[in-house]
């Protein structure tokens, strides 16, 4: 018998972050999932969700480079309630779980922005963490970080970075910007370190990648060009099959083509957003250092044309990875769950559907991008 506390989600189509399950159901107690089972097999006084006919349920999508949403900037509002503001303009494309990401900024505002995420401690399950992208990057590769604040880390950075706290630390940096063994110091503590805005040669990131660098921000964008005699940091990248690397997949940041060769590579992909505050949001402009960004034609650009982040979806990455990039489905579900969950050492919890696993779900609809509800937890919530 059940217990009366379980109850089920069923759909024609399950992928359980593996294999795609016919006809079956999702057991659910409180935030664990209990059993993944065919949906003749549930008990009949069971209480079951079944999802309409087109819809996979899905594992929850799981954002590493987020920025903002819901017309709120990370770095403008470093609070709990600024990150909560995100977190729900997220939910509605499927992201069940993500990093709220602070480009380079003051050493006081990156310490609020700390402050906030360890603030919410295990109120908020949607957020596993923060990630740091800069201020420790190559002045030659700023993208649309502010140069006044991008610097090398000091001892106060060292401190404040290597300081225990729960959740995931994700910091983004250029390993020819920062002191011998820094790299290593951050990994040891148990940060996820990845390479971005760099102009490291091939030498230096296989150094930082010995030291114990693991990932690759937004691969192509604002980092070294494939060249003949220096293949940078991209080569290295897609060489090492213990890498991992981010795709914005919106066919503005990188060429399609770049990333179908990428995905040839031995390195392991995962789909980001870099997503600005009109995800989810009502206004198609605003304020990043005190300049107006435009969203146009689903760019989000200066005035002098500079990329500032996207106007990128969850769900519409994983479609446009479908379309664009010619990969299965199933492959590009992979890529928004499984894949950035193993990278954050959170494999055992998160990125499947499976028992023990926390109920992270997604009623989501291949033809459109569609996602009709989530559940964060085992909670459940209807997109609008």
């Amino acid at each position: 018998m059940s217990s009366p506390k379980q109850h089920a989600v069923a759909a024609r189509h399950v992928f359980d972050g593996s294999v795609v399950q016919r006809n079956a159901a999702v057991v659910m107690e409180g935030a664990r999932i209990i059993a993944l089972v065919p949906r003749a097999d549930l008990p009949v006084a069971m209480p079951t969700h079944d999802l309409p006919d087109g819809f996979w349920l899905v594992p929850g999508f799981i954002d590493l480079q987020v920025n903002g949403g819901g017309d709120v900037l990370f770095n403008d509002e470093p609070t709990p309630d600024g990150i909560r503001a995100i977190v729900k303009a997220h939910r509605r494309f499927g992201t069940t779980a993500l990093l709220p990401t602070l480009i380079s900024d003051t050493v006081e505002t990156t310490k609020s922005a700390i402050a906030a995420v360890e603030a919410l401690g295990g109120n908020e399950p949607g957020v596993l963490g923060i990630h740091l992208e800069g201020p420790f990057l190559s002045p030659e590769r700023p993208g649309v970080h502010d140069l006044r604040h991008i610097r090398a880390p000091n001892a106060e950075d060292a401190a404040l970075l290597l300081a225990p706290r729960p959740g995931v630390t994700v910091v983004t940096l250029a390993p020819e910007q920062v002191p011998p063994g820094f790299v290593r110091q951050l990994a040891g503590a148990g940060v996820r370190v990845c390479l971005g805005h760099s102009m490291a040669s091939y030498a230096q990131t296989r150094t930082a990648m010995a030291e114990g660098l693991t990932g690759f921000t937004h691969l192509f964008n604002a980092m070294r060009p494939l060249a003949s005699r220096e293949p940078g940091p991209i080569a290295a990248a897609l060489e090492a099959a213990g890498a991992w690397f981010g795709m914005i997949v919106d066919g503005v940041h990188v060429d399609p083509a770049m990333l179908r060769l990428a995905l040839r590579g031995a390195a392991r992909p995962m789909l980001v957003t870099d997503a600005m505050p009109p995800v989810g949001g009502q206004r198609s402009t605003f304020a990043l250092y005190g300049e107006e960004i435009t969203v146009r034609d689903g760019r989000c650009t200066r005035d002098d044309g500079t990329l500032a982040g996207a106007a990128l979806t969850m769900a519409g990455a994983v479609r446009n990875c479908v379309e664009q990039l010619g990969v299965p489905l199933e492959t590009a579900l992979r890529f928004a769950s499984a894949n950035p969950a193993s990278f954050l050492g959170l494999d055992h919890a998160l990125g499947r559907l499976a028992p023990d696993y926390r109920a992270d779900m997604v009623a989501f609809n291949p033809a459109d991008a569609e996602v009709m509800q989530t559940w964060v937890a085992g909670r459940s919530s209807m997109a609008v």
